[in-house]
């Protein structure tokens, strides 16, 4: 007889509770360890036992004979043998569905949503099965709880832990409710909903804005647990709305409006994964001819040779100086509708120059909008340069302002919610589907997706729902998520590699000497030098892990738990994806370590990238607008004229208003904070994860390796060769500061800091 493998609890209290650990003693060998970490409710909730496992891994072959029936009963609850109905808090399904709750069709045509997922038009990641019924309306389309209703369905397990999530919903009811009580909509209808001067946007952080609040307090007392008003009453007894400021004004509060500082944020702001190196001049579309007509690009030789400091456009090619942030083919195809809302914006091409210390300028913006005549006649553009005085700086500003309300869109849409959030949920479903918990693979991976399923079905109840606040602060409007069914169609899981990416966006060549098999073509780029350091930690870790359990390529394809779960994760999880040709057969250890790598990835790093830095750069609008409401003033017009007088004033009249820029910012402050509990790369909740000391002793080698692309980091940030890494509003790059060393559990709008998983 053995030593025990996993143990059957039964629940006879009539309330549920959480078991984390049970350890057994006085067992040949020492301790034996089972990490459970599991809400187990009453027995009479489940109709089979509640069975855990000790933590030693086992590949499938490995298993011994003794758990091997336990374990596949195991999966078979967690797949929920497509269960019907609405699934309750105590049911443990993991189980796809499209996003078809998106929508109220019943609330009329305004309020219907097209299903995304499952369709050639708008295909889509799987999301989180909930059961719940359809509409009246629309029978393919599932029904929505009340706004205020947080209990969507996802499995216990995978919820926020009751303290986080007192701290989450207390910070953004706290934040949210200030700035949608009417009291303050009140004051904006008396402004008319505009900031009159910066200094009224200053006011934001500096004094805020006084408003009555018993109205609302009323409201909340209605809607919220007692504890939870008492906590917001008491962050709010003063009736003050403010907000803290924002790390791109702190130092300097007009930096954010050079060039330098324009160019710098698409290497080490919040979306630095866009830029790309231009290879041809003029730049090209790739969209169809036949449908929109001649999309190429309207900027000549003659409009940026001024600015190349002596090359021509030829050369400026052969030495990699010219660089391309381009959004035209993205938003062209959805222009035309998108500007019949309240929106009225163009579609960017940004071209910029890489200088002599490293630093980039732009060149040229060219503003394209779709012909009068039809989307089939191509765009009418214009081309904008870099002015500084009179009417024309003022151009040149808001030319720049389009260019990010652009980039801000993708951003939250694209770069933030479909290529980390939503693609990765299929993972987490499939992971848990698939692989026992003793599976080597589910252990290495788990703590990648920590809360998920979480934010993402909050983020469904409330951000990119029907009039949610993406709709109401995102300047594609209604057409958001169709936006981003666009863009999904393109996307392939091995160019999300960072390596690959940097090859695809051209900003790096192929090196073998490298640890990468990378080299920059702009050595100071802070997202991709920090990003790549981290990238080779985590590949040496996974490589050493999985070798651990995997001898060869056998091992690996003979793996029936490893081979179910990729094959799921293709065919469902990512079903409108399956029959790309550049999916990994996984046949082999090295498309193993690749996968795992990229999740781990995608799931930690990339999110950090693309998440923490919102609030410290996109929490003062005027930086990072989303949206615009007219276009371009043309001279002789009242617009023009108003531009010449007061080009402050027509900036903010150009831009997102007063009552959107603060529900933007309430959100993002809250997307943007580090929770107290958070688990940061490197780190784990139990130091007890797996009984075999090989893995155990590779990560804490991570860890170390961690630590030392810390010190590295802040070396970096200290190096006055290397202007990008703070640049004109002197914030030191830090998003994927990886922040291994701290297990202070203090939380905030630190700015810095890669969390294990996608749990804010």
């Amino acid at each position: 007889m053995g030593p025990p493998a996993a143990f059957v609890i039964k629940n006879n209290h009539p309330s549920e509770f959480c078991l984390k650990s049970l350890t057994l003693r006085n067992f040949p060998g020492g301790l034996i360890h089972f990490v459970c970490n599991s809400w187990v409710y009453p027995s009479n909730r489940y109709r089979s036992d509640r069975v855990f496992f000790s933590n030693k891994a086992y590949l499938p072959s490995d298993t011994p004979e003794l758990i091997k029936e336990l374990i596949e009963e195991e999966l078979k609850t967690l797949r929920g043998n497509e269960k019907e109905g609405e699934l309750k808090e105590w049911d443990r399904v993991y189980d796809y569905a499209y996003y078809n709750d998106l929508g109220a069709p019943d609330k009329g045509p305004d309020s219907a949503r097209p299903v995304f997922g499952g369709s050639p038009e708008f295909p889509y990641p799987r999301r989180g099965k909930t059961g719940r019924k359809p509409t009246k309306s629309d029978p393919k389309t599932e029904s929505r709880l009340p706004l205020l209703d947080l209990s969507i369905y996802v499995p216990r397990d995978e919820q926020f832990s009751p303290v986080k999530f007192s701290e989450f919903l207390t910070s953004t009811l706290k934040s949210v409710t200030q700035v949608l009580a009417p009291e303050i909509v009140a004051v904006f209808d008396k402004t008319i909903n505009e900031f009159d001067s910066f200094e009224d946007v200053y006011n934001l952080y500096d004094s805020g804005i006084k408003h009555g609040n018993g109205h609302t307090d009323s409201k909340l007392r209605d809607v919220m647990p007692p504890e939870m008003f008492r906590e917001i009453s008491r962050n709010n007894k003063k009736g003050i709305l403010k907000f803290p400021l924002p790390a791109v004004i702190k130092e300097n509060r007009s930096a954010w409006r050079t060039d330098e500082e324009f160019a710098r944020e698409m290497l080490a702001g919040l979306n630095p994964v866009v830029i790309c190196r231009l290879q041809e001049f003029p730049p090209k579309s790739n969209l169809d001819f036949t449908k929109y007509g001649n999309q190429h690009s309207s900027i000549r030789e003659e409009q940026i040779k001024p600015y190349m400091n002596g090359l021509s456009v030829q050369e400026a090619l052969e030495q990699n100086k010219l660089y391309l942030l381009d959004h035209h083919d993205t938003l062209m195809p959805y222009l035309t509708r998108i500007n019949l809302t309240s929106t009225k914006t163009y579609a960017t091409r940004t071209i910029l120059f890489l200088q002599e210390d490293g630093t980039l300028k732009p060149l040229a913006i060219e503003l394209s909008v779709p012909n009068e005549q039809g989307d089939s006649h191509g765009s009418v553009s214009k081309v904008f340069t870099p002015a500084e005085e009179g009417p024309e700086g003022g151009i040149w500003q808001l030319a720049k302002a389009y260019v990010a309300v652009n980039d801000s869109g993708y951003h939250g849409l694209i770069s933030h919610w479909l290529m980390t959030h939503a693609v990765i949920e299929p993972f987490v479903i499939a992971s848990n589907r698939q692989l026992s918990v003793v599976h080597p693979i589910y252990k290495l991976l788990q703590p990648h997706f920590r809360d998920t399923m979480t934010i993402n079905a909050l983020a469904r109840h409330v951000l990119i729902g029907a009039n949610g606040v993406m709709e109401k602060t995102l300047f594609p409007r209604q057409y958001t998520m169709e936006l981003s069914c666009s863009v999904y169609k393109k996307w392939v899981f091995t160019d999300q590699a960072l390596p690959k990416d940097l090859l695809k966006r051209g900003v790096a060549v192929e090196d073998r000497s490298s640890d990468n098999g990378v080299k920059l073509l702009i050595e100071d780029y802070p997202f991709a030098v920090d990003g790549l350091e981290i990238w080779s930690a985590i590949k040496t870790w996974v490589t050493e892990y999985c070798s651990f359990y995997y001898k060869d390529d056998n091992t690996v394809q003979t793996d029936t738990e490893i081979q179910s779960w990729w094959t799921e994760l293709r065919t469902k999880g990512h079903g409108d994806k399956q029959h790309e040709s550049w999916w990994p057969t996984l046949q082999t250890l090295d498309d193993l370590i690749e996968t795992c790598t990229t999740i781990i990835w995608i799931a930690s790093c990339l999110h950090a990238a693309v998440n923490f830095g919102q609030y410290p750069y996109a929490g003062f609008h005027p930086n990072r607008p989303t949206v615009s409401r007219r276009l371009m003033p043309e001279p002789g017009t009242a617009e023009y004229a108003e531009l010449t007088e007061n080009p402050d004033l027509a900036f903010l009249k150009t831009i997102t208003p007063q009552l959107q820029t603060l529900l933007g910012i309430a959100i993002i402050e809250t997307l943007s904070m580090h929770l107290t509990d958070e688990i940061y790369l490197g780190q784990r909740d139990s130091m007890n994860w797996t009984a075999d000391v090989e893995p155990l002793e590779a990560f804490k080698r991570f860890g170390k390796s961690l630590e030392l692309i810390e010190k590295n980091i802040i070396g970096r940030n200290n190096d006055i060769r290397f202007k990008n890494r703070t640049g004109p509003v002197n914030v030191p790059y830090t998003l994927l500061y990886p922040n291994t060393t701290d297990f202070t559990r203090k939380g905030g709008l630190t700015g810095k800091g890669i969390p294990n998983s996608i749990s804010i």
